[in-house]
């Protein structure tokens, strides 16, 4: 999947389509619809640079350099497999955390070294 320049797209739907088929239904399931709306033009900017082997977390913002700050909430999602949390800032995603998602974690890692 290519973008209008040329560079490999990095929305979420091209690079991780059942991952974003899976937010949209928990988001849908919490009451969060303006959070679902989102995820077809979500892109990934930078992967979560912790080193723990089970995080697979990406940002879809520039990450800040501390807290996110006012105007931050966390959507507590509730998967069959690991965890997953949207970090909102102003009603917009800003992060989502994955966690014991090994395929995610692999391929942001080839994706964003």
């Amino acid at each position: 999947m290519q973008d209008v320049d040329g560079h490999r797209s990095m929305q979420v739907v091209d690079l991780v389509p059942d991952l974003a088929a899976e937010l949209a239904r928990l988001l849908q399931a919490a009451g969060r619809r303006d959070l679902a709306d989102q995820l077809s033009t979500l892109r990934i900017v930078e992967r979560c640079r912790c080193r723990d082997d089970f995080c697979a977390t990406f940002y879809t913002a520039p990450p800040p350099r501390g807290a996110w700050g006012p105007g931050h909430e966390t959507v507590a999602l509730h998967p069959d497999e690991g965890y997953l949390n949207i970090d909102v800032l102003n009603g917009q995603i800003v992060s989502v955390e994955v966690l014991y998602r090994n395929n995610v974690r692999d391929l942001l890692r080839t994706l964003l070294p």
